[in-house]
């Protein structure tokens, strides 16, 4: 301890040597003595530590969060964060420029582990800065953090606004492919920010390679299937998508096909004749594989003969042939027993039940759907509508049916109370009444004199004249009539879409009006539209025109536009003045008030209610390029061609009933056949036109007079509608008058849209078979429903239903509820305005499911609200 001292003294004698004697011996005492103090202070505690601790630096800032990259979507403006330890303080630099202390948030906290400053800071970036950066480089934030060591910056942050166009760079086109092939469909999805994601959808399924390794997606979007199977005929859709938008390609549609193979050979067959020359045959068949979704069929023969000669064996006894008359005679006497038992049983039958209406409950005993047994055809043609003859019997439920006594006069029931002397005869089946085409007589001939001449109210007067003008030049195959009184009923123009119904009521008690509804197939009778407008219904007119009606009436008709939901289509309903000028009526969707109907759009057929009588048609304007309107196509050829060249037509029709149907009756008159199912064709409003081509024609027999590769028909031609009957015609020629088998394909397919494939094989010979039509006959019967049977509910139900449900409910089960459970609340307020809004909503179901409207459906909705009142009190009165 005193060396050490010393050790210090001398080293502080060193430190000013230049002083005086006498100072420096006094300096030399006072450090003598604060020595000493010291080694008494320390005494136990050992050496001193040569130096003394202090406080460690501060460290450089380090980021615990560093801003991330951003997107603004549309409007909405960004938020940028970061994070970091220790910080006196904590900034962000957006472009190179500080952002402002006060667009700044900044946090303070301490962290409980480290015991350090812990700051964090935020700011909003929006649109409006993004936009007003000019540069090559996008606009950028970084933080930067400082403490008493220095600063410390992080990564830079880009913020973009995000987009993702409309359009695809490119999009999977259709294919047919032969089984086992492999499939490449490609797809550029657009340009967007940030980049699409891009799946594929088979048949709107996600396709998961994971789940199905035959499916492969390439880095660049393309699908790969390796193998083409049966199973993967579907439609294929390309769907990109972002954090702004998603957007799907056109559907390209992969038809995997099977060229047909032969079967093996079956065995010789046994030789056809027993005695003399005969000859024994084998088969085979084009089956394995089968040809399948246009493949080719199979060459060669499918049966192969040889002849035969077996001995003839000796003649029979007389026993044996006396035995085998025996038998014929005895199984002849059989069946002549037996066609006279069961003909006298039917006309039996057909006697006592040629006009009862067979009554069958359902629904609890609450509906009762009606069947009515069809007359003979004869009286239709030959009687006009009777109104005066005997009235029909009702019956009681199934299990009377064999008392006659049972049977109760309709003209008892107080349904038809309005009309006294009126009485109802049943003409064909489901009430149908087929009107005779002459109709140049007075309508008061049809009626009974019983019935006084002032409740026809369109017979002698300018009104009744105009409706008998139009009907005398009409065209019988889309028009039908009939005289209605206050029960109503419908009028139907068969294979068209298009009705007329009149609810009970409609018509005034105690007139009669003699009605019509037809299809007018004149051009000059259709309106003229502007650019992107499109006639989408047919042209249907009713009447008579300005007959007083109490409630509206519905008119039905198809239509050909694609209502998916998205705003695609702008549909007006415009309807004929007495000028013949058309006016616009209402658009679909903004009705009110102040609008004279409301339209309830379905899938294919439009339902007007109106209560008034007259010219309508629907016309659509398209809102964007993916506006789709459906096509129908049909393909015809002649019955018989005696000529070398043969002619086939393509028709490209709007996709109702009606347009079908009148192609099939000039093609009826021209010769011609339907070569092939009608398909249907999504139309877009792309300004691309439709092309047409024929494939595999067989070469060394026929061949094609089309010059090009292809034919077209414009834009403006398919989607304005404006030219009926609409079609191309491709010639082929043969080189041999005995070639009368044709096959091959056509392709009709918008240029970058949607295509169809038609397989034609077809015989040149009268007796070949044709695709059938008879449901599409335009030679129909013209039928009118008259009175009760024209409608699915009965009456004394729809009026339960309407007393119980008219009258607003507490908990909301009432005509509104109906309305909702029909999909049909579009507009209640239409339905408000009238008095009887559940009568109204009941017309509307009635038109929407004629003709086989489902009761047991209409009664489970009618559960489901709750009201067991409206079913079970109705159960009660039949």
């Amino acid at each position: 301890m005193g060396c050490g001292a010393q050790t210090d003294r001398g080293r502080v004698a060193r430190f000013s040597p230049e002083m005086p004697n006498k100072s420096w011996l006094l300096l030399f005492l006072l450090l003598e003595v604060g020595f000493a103090q010291v080694d008494d202070d320390f005494i136990g505690l050992g050496e001193l530590p040569e130096t003394f601790p202090s406080d460690p630096p501060e460290p450089l800032p380090v980021f615990l969060m560093e801003p991330e990259e951003a997107y603004i979507v549309k409007n909405k403006p960004v938020n940028l964060y970061c994070k970091a330890t220790p910080a006196t303080q904590i900034y962000f630099k957006c472009n190179s420029e500080w952002v402002h202390q006060k667009e700044h948030t900044v946090e303070e906290r301490v962290d409980e582990n480290s015991g350090l400053v812990v700051r964090e800071a935020s700011i909003e970036i929006t649109r409006q800065q993004v936009e007003e950066l000019f540069g090559p480089e996008d606009f950028w934030c970084q933080c930067v953090a400082w403490s008493s060591a220095g600063t410390t910056k992080s990564r830079k942050a880009h913020v973009r606004i995000a987009y993702l166009r409309k359009t695809f760079d490119q999009e999977p086109l259709g294919k047919e492919v032969l089984l086992e092939q492999e499939v490449l469909l490609q797809c550029r999805p657009p340009e967007g920010i940030p980049a699409a994601e891009v799946e594929w959808l088979k048949n709107e399924e996600i396709i998961d390679p994971a789940d199905d390794r035959n499916f492969y997606i390439t880095i660049d979007h393309n699908l790969i299937i390796k193998q083409a199977r049966l199973s993967d005929t579907a439609n294929y859709t390309c769907v990109a998508k972002n954090i702004v938008a998603k957007r799907r390609s056109t559907t390209a549609t992969v038809i995997v096909y099977v060229n047909g193979g032969w079967s093996t050979w079956t065995e010789w067959s046994v030789c056809n004749s027993r005695c003399g020359r005969g000859f024994q045959k084998r088969t085979r068949s084009c089956t394995n594989p089968a040809p399948l979704n246009g493949g080719s069929i199979c060459e060669g023969q499918g049966i192969q003969k040889l002849p035969c000669n077996p001995l003839c064996p000796v003649a029979p006894s007389t026993d044996d042939v006396a035995l085998y008359v025996g038998i014929v005679i005895a199984v002849i006497l059989c069946i002549v027993i037996s066609v006279v038992v069961a003909l006298f049983i039917y006309r039996k039958n057909h006697r006592e039940f040629s006009s009862d209406i067979i009554d069958s409950s359902a629904l609890n005993g609450g509906f009762q759907p009606v069947s009515i047994k069809t007359a003979r055809k004869a009286d239709l043609l030959t009687a006009p509508p009777d109104l005066t003859s005997a009235a029909a019997m009702y019956r009681g439920p199934v299990y009377a049916l064999h008392n006659v006594a049972d049977k109760i006069p309709m003209t008892n029931s107080p349904l038809l109370d309005p009309l006294p002397n009126l009485k109802i005869k049943v003409y064909n089946s489901s009430g149908l009444v087929t009107p005779q085409d002459d109709l140049g007589g007075e309508l008061s001939s049809k009626l009974s004199p019983k019935l006084p001449h002032c409740l026809l109210d369109n017979s002698d007067s300018t009104m009744g004249r105009r409706t008998q003008t139009l009907l005398r030049t009409r065209d019988p195959s889309c028009t039908a009539l009939g005289s209605f009184s206050s029960q109503g009923g419908q009028l139907i123009v068969p294979n068209s879409g298009v009705s007329l119904l009149i609810p009970a009521g409609a018509i005034p008690q105690g007139r009669v009006y003699e009605m019509y509804v037809t299809v007018q197939r004149k051009d000059n009778l259709r309106p003229s539209v502007e650019d992107g407008q499109t006639v989408l219904s047919p042209i249907v007119s009713c009447g008579p025109p300005g007959a007083l009606l109490t409630r509206p009436v519905i008119i039905t008709m198809h239509h050909c536009a694609v209502c998916d939901g998205q705003q695609d289509w702008l549909i007006q309903l415009k309807s004929q003045s007495q000028q013949n000028q058309w006016e616009d009526v209402v658009v679909v969707g903004e009705e009110n008030f102040t609008t004279p109907c409301y339209i309830q759009m379905d899938e294919e057929a439009c339902h007007i209610l109106t209560e008034t009588l007259g010219t309508y048609c629907l016309v659509g304007q398209s809102l964007s390029a993916a506006t789709i309107k459906r096509l129908k196509l049909a393909i015809f050829g002649p019955v018989t061609c005696p000529a070398m060249e043969y002619h086939i037509r393509v028709y490209c029709l709007d996709d109702t009933q009606d347009a079908l149907k009148e192609v099939l009756q000039m093609e009826k008159q021209m010769g011609g056949k339907l070569l092939d199912e009608p398909k249907t064709l999504n139309f877009k409003d792309s300004t691309h036109n439709l092309r047409l081509s024929i494939h595999d024609v067989p070469q060394p027999l026929w061949k094609s007079k089309l010059l090009a590769k292809y034919q077209e028909l414009s834009f403006q031609q398919v989607w304005t509608g404006s030219q009926r009957n609409l079609h191309c015609c491709f010639t082929l020629e043969r080189f041999s008058v005995g070639t009368v088998d044709l096959s091959c394909k056509i392709c009709v397919r918008q240029v970058e849209g949607e295509g169809q494939i038609f397989q034609l094989d077809t015989t040149l010979s009268e007796d070949s078979q044709s695709i059938d039509t008879s449901l599409l006959d335009p030679a129909s019967n013209i039928t009118t429903l008259v009175g009760p049977n024209a409608f699915r509910i009965p009456l004394s139900i729809r009026q339960k239903l309407c007393g119980s449900l008219d009258s607003p409910q507490t908990r909301g089960n009432d005509w509104r509820m109906l309305a909702h459970k029909l999909n049909l609340d579009r507009y209640l307020n239409y339905f408000a305005t009238k008095s009887s809004p559940t009568g109204v909503i009941l017309d509307l179901w009635e038109a929407q499911h004629f003709p086989d409207g489902n009761l047991s459906r209409l009664a489970q909705v009618l559960e489901e609200m709750g009201r067991h009142d409206s079913l079970v009190p109705a159960a009660t009165d039949h």
